[in-house]
């Protein structure tokens, strides 16, 4: 891990960007399987891995889902389309309008003889390794650069959906560069914003983003985000980007195809800690790529409130069809107790099967 002084750079995207987009909608399914096929009432036999992808005027929506429920595909992805806000062709992309195929099957027999079991116990749905990771940075117990960068996008949406800068569209993102001073965040050294804008915002004679809107996202979603203590040595003509490139009129699956999974450092710690490679959306808790990340960083988060270290990365693996992990790694990267002591307590806190870690 990092020590000493230098520079740390994270990105995040907003909720219209055309892989948050499938994301949001891989996620929609999943929770309408577990509305209608409630996973305790069941022993959790439904399951669900579903994938989105999108571009100019189409969403496929495919996997494998196991369920008694009913899925009207269709309704919930215009759904989730019309609520992130693609309402009308000014932004490229239509709820209404855009052509939905539905290419769901079922799950694979020779993986469901593994993760299903007659009792109690759940085997994990695939092999791989997860990681969870804890510092004492931020009051979320985050990485402070991902932090910044996920509030910010979290600004334009809200800026937009408040009708307080009526041309920014759906899709964008933002990046935050902080430095750091042995080993702790001091200042924040670069952002970059970049929104999808509609033509109002444009400036006649150059075709790009006006200064007046770039000083509006500056004044509206950069100044009330970052706090005021890291911007001190902070240059906005030299050190802040808004929309670099100048113009981003046409943005969301018009300009660039999206597909779930694909944001996965966003979705996490923004690069601070390594990444298993597999994503969340759209899949139920047997599948450890989701819900044994959500423990490792549960587990990671107690350790570090705890004040047992400031920084905390563990790492968990499984074996397909096996409930317990085949291991387990703490590292509190020198800032607090013995390692070794640390998992003895977590072996003997924690269940970490399956269904150990829904229940918990």
């Amino acid at each position: 891990m990092f020590s000493g002084d230098y520079v740390f750079t994270s990105e995040s995207v907003t909720e219209g960007h055309p892989d948050k987009v499938c994301d949001q909608i891989s996620d929609a399914v999943l929770d309408e399987v577990y509305r209608q096929d409630p996973p305790l009432k069941n022993n959790f036999r439904c399951r669900v891995a579903c994938e989105t992808y999108i571009t100019v005027g189409l969403l496929i929506v495919g996997g494998e889902i196991t369920t008694s429920a009913h899925i009207d595909v269709q309704d919930l992805a215009r759904g989730v389309i019309k609520d992130i806000g693609y309402t009308d062709m000014k932004y490229g992309f239509n709820y209404q309008t855009c052509g939905i195929l539905n290419a769901i099957g079922h799950q694979s027999p020779d993986i469901s003889q593994g993760v299903g079991r007659k009792g109690k116990e759940i085997g994990a749905g695939d092999q791989g390794l997860m990681i969870g990771y804890a510092c004492n940075e931020t009051k979320e117990l985050m990485p402070l650069p991902i932090t910044l960068a996920q509030k910010l996008t979290m600004r334009l949406a809200d800026v937009r959906k408040k009708n307080i800068l009526k041309y920014v569209g759906p899709d964008g993102k933002s990046q935050v560069t902080v430095r750091y001073i042995d080993g702790r965040p001091v200042s924040v050294e670069k952002v970059v914003i970049s929104t999808q804008h509609t033509e109002d915002s444009v400036d006649k004679k150059t075709g790009n983003l006006a200064n007046w809107a770039k000083q509006d996202l500056i004044d509206t979603v950069l100044l009330p985000t970052i706090p005021k203590n890291l911007l001190k040595k902070f240059n906005f003509k030299n050190d802040c980007y808004i929309n670099p490139t100048g113009r981003f009129v046409i943005g969301g699956p018009q300009s660039d195809t999206g597909m779930t999974g694909r944001k996965i450092i966003v979705d996490t710690y923004g690069g601070m800690a390594p990444h298993g490679g597999g994503a969340f959306s759209g899949k139920d808790p047997t599948k450890v790529d989701r819900s044994a990340c959500y423990m490792a960083r549960y587990i990671a988060k107690n350790i570090v409130a705890a004040g047992l270290a400031e920084k905390c990365m563990i790492q968990l693996a499984y074996a397909i069809g096996v409930a317990e992990p085949v291991s387990i790694m703490i590292d509190s990267l020198g800032t607090g107790a013995d390692d070794a002591k640390l998992e003895k307590a977590v072996r003997k806190i924690f269940s970490l099967t399956p269904r150990g870690i829904i229940e918990t």
